[in-house]
């Protein structure tokens, strides 16, 4: 009698590890999938300081949080005219 349930908990067992590894790899194929995306939307310092300074022209945006921005933006700028320079 013991053999039976025996069998039947490894069984079992078995087969919930599978679906266990099955949702672990759709999760981790979702997950890479969503990473690439917003990295292929990300906006370059440049894209983004063009869309502040309207915001700023505009009006929706204070002068300080304006220059809070650019000083923000001006070593994110540093960094990709230097990774610029090291690849091409």
């Amino acid at each position: 009698m013991m053999t039976g349930w025996f069998e039947s908990s490894i069984v079992e067992l078995l087969v919930w590890s599978a679906v266990l590894g099955g949702m672990v790899a759709v999760a981790s194929y979702a997950i890479r999938k969503v990473r690439a995306a917003s990295v292929q939307q990300e906006l370059t310092a440049h894209e983004l300081m063009a869309k502040f300074r309207e915001s700023h022209s505009k009006g929706e945006l204070s002068e300080a949080e304006f220059r809070t921005i650019k000083t923000t933006l001006a070593a994110r700028f540093q960094q990709e005219l230097k990774d610029d320079d090291e690849t091409g």
